[in-house]
């Protein structure tokens, strides 16, 4: 299609409003999806980051439970 001027361009015929208002709503949906994704991305990598200390806790104390109970 061939406009002829931004205005019309713009108004892409008689169907402007509802042309930009599909890519207004889809842009505001990519970027609130890429907003959560980063949102879980973070809280996941804080889970297992905290997951990973706590087994390392408990893997010392099993150590140290088994290390007292060879020397007595």
């Amino acid at each position: 299609m061939y406009f002829h001027s931004l205005k019309d361009f713009l108004a892409q015929g008689t169907h402007g409003f509802f042309v930009w208002l599909a890519y207004g709503v889809t842009f505001v949906t990519l970027i609130g999806l890429i907003i959560l994704l980063w949102q879980q991305e973070r809280r996941l990598l804080s889970y297992l980051k905290k997951r990973h200390a706590r087994q390392q806790r408990q893997a010392q104390r099993n150590k140290e439970v088994s290390g007292n109970e060879s020397s007595s």
